[in-house]
């Protein structure tokens, strides 16, 4: 009985992000849930499209996805369904990064009217400030079902930091922003978000060790039970992809997953064309319909061999990635019912300033 159950035990990614192959990584069994998370900022705010969702698009997501049938949750109560051994539930959340006031003004009274719960990610030192939600604020927005996670204090770009005081800046920052909440919200979230999307493995290692339950990227995909839930993708949501088709296309995606995906690191190396190597699970995908997609430039996907259930492919930008400071490789497969699987890795050039 002990080996058959080991034998049940099996470890993919999360949206196919673990950088480890099943056998190194198995905490969770994957009992085939799937959560669709999406990404917003700012609402209603068009001084800022590339992170802004007009009310109006937001308004098509949530009556899309309540008259689809969806079970709306927090990004915690997510991580929880998919340890869980409760029936598999098409699930969704909503979370919401650094608390601009233009959430409470125009998103939260949506998600309210919808009777929605949602996960809000704040940085505690802008809170109150600017363009920021301040405390009355927050907790108010406790009381309408927000969830709120920790987003560090400073909402700094911490790779550009020498690796040599990096991670002691990076821990001390997600420490004092807990105890800051902690003093003006009397709670302690249990979930992280990394500024920008940004982080490496030790970065994941320090979330992790600090005891958050999981941590949000902002690569596109959708969580399944069985990952990494340190590296979690989100869907971002902006004036570029808030249209309902491009975000039903989104919501109705399924994970592609990926068993191993190397190199380790999601540092862009010198030469700006990094080679990424894939080993997915290709069970009922129909292979010869694969696509791949480079973030502001054309792709080379090669499938190198298939065997049984598993596909080894790479992945390459055709010229270097110069221009941005973060670049996304996607990769699509439809499966034999016509669903499209999305898996998506993100790039950082650290030298590259916002």
């Amino acid at each position: 009985m002990k080996n058959y159950a080991l034998l049940l035990i099996v470890i993919l990614s999360c949206a196919g992000q673990s950088t480890s192959s099943p056998e190194e990584n198995a905490d969770y069994i994957n009992n085939g849930k799937e959560v669709t998370c999406f990404v917003y900022h700012r609402f209603g705010d068009s001084r800022y499209p590339t992170t802004n969702v007009p009310v109006s698009d937001f308004e098509a997501h949530l009556k899309w996805l309540q008259k689809n049938g969806y079970r709306m949750i927090t990004f915690s109560e997510a991580i929880a369904y998919l340890k869980s051994d409760e029936p598999i539930q098409k699930t969704a959340v909503i979370t919401v990064d650094d608390a601009y006031k233009s959430f409470f003004k125009n998103g939260l009274p949506l998600l309210k009217k919808y009777n929605y719960p949602s996960t809000l990610f704040i940085n505690t030192e802008t809170v109150g400030g600017g363009d920021y939600m301040d405390w009355a604020s927050l907790e108010a927005a406790m009381k309408s079902k927000v969830e709120i996670g920790n987003h560090t204090h400073t909402h700094n770009y911490f790779l550009n930091e020498d690796a040599a005081t990096r991670y002691k800046t990076f821990e001390d920052e997600i420490k004092l922003s807990q105890t800051i909440i902690e003093k003006n919200l009397n709670i302690t979230p249990v979930v992280f978000s990394y500024p920008y999307g940004e982080f490496d493995l030790p970065m994941k290692e320090i979330a992790k060790k600090l005891g958050f339950q999981a941590a949000a990227a902002q690569n596109s995909g959708v969580l399944y039970s069985g990952g990494d839930l340190f590296m979690c993708p989100r869907f971002p949501m902006s004036e570029s992809y808030s249209a309902i088709n491009k975000f039903i296309e989104k919501a109705s995606s399924g994970p592609l997953k990926v068993l191993k995906a190397s190199p380790e690191s999601f540092m862009s190396p010198p030469d700006k064309r990094p080679l990424l190597t894939l080993d997915i699970d290709n069970t009922d995908l129909v292979l010869k319909r694969i696509q791949c997609f480079v973030q502001g430039g054309e792709c080379d996907l090669r499938v190198l061999e298939t065997k049984d259930n598993k596909t080894t492919l790479t992945v390459q930008a055709i010229k270097p990635m110069t221009s941005k400071r973060r670049t996304l490789y996607t990769v699509t497969i439809p499966d034999k019912k016509g669903r499209w699987h999305w898996y998506s890795h993100l790039w950082i050039n650290e030298k590259k300033k916002e």
